[in-house]
């Protein structure tokens, strides 16, 4: 399989000027030298730039991004399946899915730099496109699948690891693996709606003994309701309840 990927990106062509500054800065992100650059001007290559130099439709990093997905996916599994031994199924699921959502993908590559490598086609320079968190999370992707290409699955793991160890607080997102309050914000700005606001409707027992309920509103409209022992509690159980009817 290597052997066919790597023949796939094999060219005798000279590398241009204009990519030499972004190969080297490319080698200090990813901590070793490059053999082959133009696999990794292809990671680069935004669709935009395809008609203005007469690629084909696959010379963008879209099908680097599809590779890359895969192997990042193995890669933080194996992160997290050693990091906590203790965790079950669910915990390490929700927590893999936080490690690799767009959101994650994009700081990563903004906190790399990767936004001023990007090659763009002239119709989009200027508009700001190379920051989009869409784009910034495909090119780090493509990254991952033009390294694995390119030196295999071991270096390619090795720089992963860094970068998940470098710009990952792993206390901050646990934290909020099971804080449905926090989940049904990000839902709701996912989906540009308004801010969830809660509203306490019953109060019942003692003054030792209370039992709350709450009502989530989402957009303004009333989505579920909760009971707790303490407002949070209440809080919390009708942020699930509404994250249950909007999936």
């Amino acid at each position: 399989m290597f052997d066919r990927l790597r023949a796939y990106f094999k060219t005798d062509r000279d590398l241009k000027p204009e990519y030499e500054r972004r190969i080297k800065e490319l080698e200090g992100i990813i901590g070793t030298d490059i053999d082959n650059p133009f696999i990794y001007i292809r990671a680069l290559r935004h669709r935009s730039i395809l008609a203005d130099d007469n690629y084909s439709s696959t010379d963008s990093y879209e099908r680097l991004e599809f590779l890359g997905d895969a192997v990042l996916d193995l890669i933080v599994t194996e992160v997290i399946f050693d990091l906590f031994p203790e965790k079950n199924e669910g915990f390490l699921t929700k927590l893999r899915a936080k490690l690799v959502k767009g959101d994650t993908l994009a700081m990563y590559a903004r906190n790399l730099n990767l936004s001023e490598l990007m090659l763009l086609g002239e119709r989009v320079q200027g508009q700001g496109i190379e920051k989009s968190k869409s784009v910034l999370a495909d090119v780090f992707e493509a990254l991952v699948g033009a390294l694995y290409v390119d030196v295999g699955y071991e270096p390619t793991s090795t720089f992963v690891r860094m970068v998940i160890e470098r710009y990952v607080n792993f206390d901050e997102i646990i934290d909020t693996l099971d804080n449905y309050k926090s989940l049904l914000l990000e839902f709701a700005q996912a989906h540009q709606m308004e801010i969830p606001t809660y509203t306490v409707i019953s109060e019942e027992g003692p003054g030792h003994d209370k039992t709350f309920g709450v009502e989530v509103y989402v957009d303004e409209k009333p989505v579920a309701q909760g009971k707790g022992k303490s407002k949070k509690e209440a809080e919390q159980k009708a942020a699930r309840r509404a994250l249950e009817k909007f999936h």
